[in-house]
């Protein structure tokens, strides 16, 4: 083995260990938020969330003598993140729990590098879809027929709402991950700090004016669930995230979403007595076949 053949095993074996931790501290989220859901409003939550998750990467940057101020398109970059990163995914998979189940919206979730292939294949020259891609994004979206589609129309309406509200959420990941792509010279930190800034703020400062504290107050009743979601499922792995897309692209990058349901069914089973039904797994083994199927093919098409 050459030493350039070394240091390509080694960048690849740190982009794996960095998505195992990342998934398994972001899969942590979901039983967190399925906690205190019942207590604290969508919105509210992801204030909270986004604004911890604000400060405590504030003051990393501020440690490394980073202005907190946004510096040109930076207003442009952190605004799109906040959004489609944050705000509107964090509200949507808090509604979401309410009625369905971490591994279920998990399983769900994952379905984002199957988006990102699609919408990529549209976008960029070297991301088009090959025969065998292709047939990569259909299988996966034959995962997902399974777990949101006919069979699923059993559900009440509030399930399925919430299944609807899951995949609204993996395509507002989507577009928040191909966005990175075409950000230059983008510093992950400065990113992270603000995707929770853009997303945090303003629903606080939006609850504080239309409904005062009182928005907050079921927050006093889980304040070491609040402060683990802001600070461990938040602020931490977004910052191994966004080193993870500029150093793996969007489409790999954005395989750390299948990683996640593995943790959150696990810990879904073992802390919230939670069932997985057997079409949820079938659903998921499809989906995660065809992402499966997608990274191979994308690797041995830039390969050739």
């Amino acid at each position: 083995m050459t030493a350039s053949d070394r240091m390509t095993s080694q960048a690849g074996g740190s982009v794996i260990g960095l998505m195992l931790v990342c998934s398994l501290l972001w899969a942590t989220a979901f039983p967190l938020m399925k906690l205190i859901g019942p207590d604290l409003s969508p919105l509210a939550l992801n204030a909270l969330r986004g604004t911890m998750g604000c400060l405590l990467l504030g003051v990393f940057l501020l440690a490394r003598r980073q202005s907190l101020l946004p510096r040109g398109r930076e207003w442009l970059d952190w605004a799109m993140l906040g959004l489609f990163q944050g705000l509107i995914p964090n509200v949507l998979t808090a509604y979401a729990l309410l009625t369905i189940t971490t591994g279920l919206s998990s399983m769900i979730q994952a379905s984002t590098p199957l988006i990102v292939a699609l919408v990529a294949n549209l976008m960029f020259e070297d991301e088009r879809l090959t025969p065998l891609r292709a047939a990569g994004v259909l299988t996966g979206f034959a995962g997902m027929a399974l777990l949101i589609g006919p069979a699923a129309l059993g559900q009440s309406s509030a399930d399925f709402g919430g299944t609807l509200a899951m995949a609204a959420t993996a395509a507002s990941y989507a577009v928040g991950n191909l966005y990175i792509r075409g950000i230059p010279d983008a510093n992950p930190t400065r990113l992270a700090f603000g995707q929770q800034t853009f997303s945090g703020l303003p629903s606080l400062a939006f609850l504080l004016v239309w409904s005062g504290t009182g928005a907050f107050a079921g927050a006093g009743e889980h304040l070491w669930e609040v402060l683990a979601l802001g600070f461990v499922s938040t602020a931490i792995p977004i910052l191994i995230y966004m080193h993870i897309l500029k150093r793996a692209g969007p489409t790999l990058g954005s395989m750390n979403g299948y990683l996640v349901p593995v943790w959150t069914i696990l810990i879904g089973v073992t802390l919230l007595d939670e069932t997985v039904l057997p079409r949820e797994i079938l659903g998921g083994i499809v989906v995660f076949a065809g992402i499966a199927i997608v990274s191979w093919a994308r690797r041995r098409q830039r390969a050739a």
